[in-house]
């Protein structure tokens, strides 16, 4: 058994522990539970003797912690899962803390094998997980066989079938009539594990009541009925003072009547119920609002860069911070087609790469406009169009072409686009493609020109008058070899780059090499 009476801790001008009195009965899973700052481990310190209290006492079994001949065999404790010299092994850890009281070599390899480490006991402890750590703390605190267990986070860090373990674990110490203490902010896992609860906040005590009693007052007497005839329900109800609340598809919330009242009633009028169940709130639900006054560390509403999303919620809502105005003829994102700016709106625009075309957009670099969004360089001319994303232009026709710019493989088979096409920017000069068949003479085949590296520059049109959405005629054919000749052959197409292998690296490259991380045996 724990007690605490009228406990007080300062700090300086921060009083941690503010008058608190509790007792932790035996044979009980008590939940000691608080917010950040609410004195926790403060209290915890208190009890063990590692801090002195200002002012107040405590107990364990009868007689302050500090005059114990062998602590260890009257309180186990877990403070602090990595509290342990990192160089040593497991073993070696509790055969040294076994030794200051005694105990069996025997006793410690039964709860290395108990919390699941018996595989890595001889490995250094720096290189545990927090679960495993949290498991060699638990075998500490068990090493005396102690009548007492107080535990500050225990499930930190451990994995369901770990949290599910710890959990029986206690609850079958507290079975055999032993004092368990348990701090946690898991409310859930609380809520399963815990008897009785303990709620403190900014050093003060708010609740000390059994879990079981502390939900059903907060939640009140509530009980929740599906049927086909809750129209009828509801009017008896109604004619009894209760109060009845329609909770849609044919469900009723009822106050102030049990479930076996109700079901009682059922059986009598004929009433058929598809669903009878006491409804409660949750240990989480009650504990916020309990600590909602005493909380220490408030977070804003609405984090910094976060809107609410529908419903209230801010998870996965971003808002970027305001940018600078748009230039003209400039939307933002997500703007109508053919829209135009207005006047300034968002961030500085990214440079272009090379020189303007009258009727055609500049293909330079993106830079960040409105909302984080990415937008493309301003255009040349007064009237250009609203900017296409990029490695695309709009033509007049209507249809998004695909632009020749760096990197750009032509496909294999189909008709190149014209040079010269208004919204339309290629790499390479490119013949004209009629919109007719054109047949071409020559029966032998055109030996291609070295392939040089695509430019971003755009390349102005041809001085060949502009294409016209007219059909035109097929080209002589003395005009047709040359025109053949001038035609850029189409690339292969590209084979997928698959990464190198370091085996599989050229002569004098430089392999990185694999981090490895060597186990130390004793």
């Amino acid at each position: 058994m724990i007690d605490a009476t009228e406990l007080t801790k300062r700090f300086g001008a921060k009083v941690a522990v503010d008058n608190l009195s509790f007792s932790v009965r035996s044979g009980v899973v008590t939940g000691f539970l608080g917010p950040n700052g609410a004195g926790k481990s403060t209290t915890i310190r208190l009890i063990l003797g590692l801090d002195r209290a200002n002012q107040g006492h405590t107990a364990v079994n009868g007689r302050s912690y500090v005059m114990s001949r062998a602590p260890m065999t009257e309180v186990g404790a877990l403070l602090e899962a990595k509290a342990v010299h990192p160089g040593r092994t497991a073993r070696n850890h509790m055969r040294a803390l076994a030794a200051t009281h005694g105990i069996p070599l025997k006793r410690v390899d039964e709860l290395l094998e108990m919390v699941g480490l018996a595989q890595v006991a001889r490995k250094r402890v720096g290189g545990y997980s927090l679960g495993m750590s949290q498991r060699l703390g638990l075998a500490t605190a068990l090493l005396g066989d102690p009548q007492t267990l107080i535990l500050d986070e225990p499930v930190n860090g451990l994995d369901p079938e770990g949290v599910a373990w710890v959990r029986g674990l206690v609850r079958s110490l507290a079975a055999q009539g032993r004092t368990v203490f348990i701090s946690s902010h898991l409310m859930s896992e609380m809520a399963l594990t815990a008897d009785h609860v303990i709620i403190v906040g900014r050093g003060r005590l708010i609740v000390d009541a059994p879990m079981s009693d502390l939900i059903t007052q907060a939640s009140g007497l509530v009980t929740k009925v599906r049927s086909p005839n809750a129209s009828e329900i509801v009017e008896t109800v109604i004619r009894s003072g209760r109060t009845v609340k329609n909770a849609g598809d044919g469900t009723i919330q009822i106050y102030g009547l049990t479930a076996e009242a109700i079901g009682e009633e059922a059986v009598r009028r004929g009433w058929h119920l598809h669903e009878l169940t006491p409804m409660q709130r949750s240990l989480e639900d009650i504990y916020l609002e309990l600590t909602n006054s005493a909380l220490e560390f408030h977070a804003a509403a609405t984090p910094a860069g976060m809107v609410a999303a529908p419903g209230g919620s801010t998870a996965g809502a971003m808002r970027a911070a305001p940018g600078p105005a748009l230039p003209p003829g400039m939307m933002p994102p997500g703007a109508p087609p053919g829209a135009r700016s207005a006047g300034p709106s968002a961030g500085p625009a990214g440079p272009t790469t090379g020189p303007a075309t009258p009727g055609v957009p500049t293909a330079g670099p993106t830079a960040p406009g409105v909302g984080g969004a990415m937008r493309t360089a301003p255009t040349a001319g007064p009237t250009a169009p609203t900017a296409a994303p990029a490695g695309l232009a709009t033509g007049p026709a209507g249809p998004t072409t695909q632009v020749q710019g760096p990197g750009f493989v032509p496909p294999v088979s189909g008709s190149v686009p014209p040079v010269g096409t208004p919204g339309l920017a290629a790499s390479a000069p490119v013949a004209t493609v009629p919109t007719t068949p054109v047949t071409t003479v020559p029966t032998t085949p055109v030996v291609p020109a070295p392939a040089s590296p695509v430019s971003a520059t755009p390349v102005a049109p041809a001085p060949a008058s502009p294409v016209s959405a007219t059909p035109v005629a097929p080209a002589p054919a003395s005009l047709a070899p040359a025109a053949a000749a001038t035609a850029a052959p189409a690339a292969p197409t590209p084979l997928p780059l698959v990464p190198v292998p370091p085996s599989a690296a050229p002569p004098g490259a430089a392999v990185p090499e694999v981090p490895r991380r060597a186990w130390m045996e004793e």
